[in-house]
């Protein structure tokens, strides 16, 4: 039984329902030549969604992503040190002491997964700021993932790969230079890693264009899209934040005419009655004039990395 079949004959009612419909709108939304505008947040790419979404970037589904920092750089960890990442089974028994040993083993935990430094990060530094000192001797500037690009299109680490290639989202992403936006790139290990090169003066800050320039790029970006575009939100935070106004930012702040998002579904466990916008229900986007009365919305109130591949899994009819 396909994923599509599956889902189809038993997710129902409740959030099992809500995905169903969804999944559902979403494919239709495709066939009648949407793209989707992905944002994500949480750790995703530790979670291994390339898995699922590397599969939707080839097949021509996905026309932009908006990420995280650290969705940007783990999966290029994921990739280049799978073999050395550390599974934690019995990670809520975990006591202060537990974790105080696995910060001295180099291992940075994500619930239930570690990071290995010396493996991960390290490997993937040196490379990094080499090419950042290239573009500071050039004098040029470069968006942050661009960087990201730039290491996986030279093969650079191609040798040193450890997870199957097919399943890096960011590695399908390079292959067809599919448009990134990276917001607050500089709450990231490498972004971290920047900034102290930067402090010590082995580089100059504006190697890295910033996030202005990035909403810049979008609002272009966006305006000269002909598709119409499905935001399809995985959590909250900055991700998902920062494209969904670059509608009223050209409606509102340019006084130009644009189409709004053509479609919007968020999968998060957030909850509205806190007051964060990572929770806020659909209907609060029209009063912004992200989204419009007729846009087709769907909130699935669950975990994103059990509903999101899910999710692309019935779209691809795997």
């Amino acid at each position: 039984m396909s994923v599509r079949a599956f889902v189809d004959q038993n997710y129902r009612h409740f959030n099992a329902g809500e995905l169903a419909r969804a999944a559902q709108s979403l494919t239709q939304f495709l066939s009648d030549g949407g793209k989707i505008f992905l944002t994500l947040a949480g750790a995703m790419s530790t979670a291994e969604l390339g898995r699922s979404l590397a599969p939707m970037i080839r097949a021509g589904h996905v026309a932009g992503i908006s990420c995280t920092g650290a969705n940007l750089e783990e999966d290029l960890f994921n990739l280049v040190a799978h073999n050395s990442y550390v599974s934690v089974e019995n990670w809520r028994d975990l006591s202060a002491e537990d974790d105080a040993e696995l910060l001295l083993k180099n291992l940075n935990r994500v619930t239930d997964i570690c990071i290995p430094e010396h493996e991960a990060f390290r490997k993937v530094e040196h490379h990094m700021l080499s090419s950042w000192k290239q573009t500071d001797d050039a004098g040029e500037s470069k968006l942050p993932h661009q960087f990201f690009y730039d290491l996986l299109k030279n093969d650079v680490l191609e040798e040193t790969y450890e997870a199957n290639p097919e399943d890096s989202w960011l590695l399908a992403a390079a292959k067809v230079n599919l448009p990134l936006f990276v917001p607050g790139w500089e709450d990231s290990t490498l972004g971290n890693i920047f900034a102290a090169r930067c402090i010590d003066g082995e580089i100059r800050s504006t190697v890295i264009k910033n996030g202005i320039e990035y909403m810049i790029h979008l609002a272009q970006w966006y305006e000269s899209k002909t598709d119409s575009l499905a935001f399809l939100q995985i959590g909250g935070g900055i991700a998902g934040d920062f494209p969904i106004c670059v509608v009223p930012l050209l409606h509102q702040d340019l006084k130009r005419e644009v189409p709004l998002w053509g479609w919007f579904c968020q999968i998060s466990e957030s909850s509205p009655s806190y007051g964060g916008y990572s929770g806020a229900p659909p209907n609060e986007k029209i009063t912004w004039g992200k989204l419009d009365v007729h846009t087709p919305k769907f909130v699935i109130e669950s975990d994103a990395t059990i509903v999101a591949p899910l999710l692309f899994g019935y779209v691809l009819d795997v």
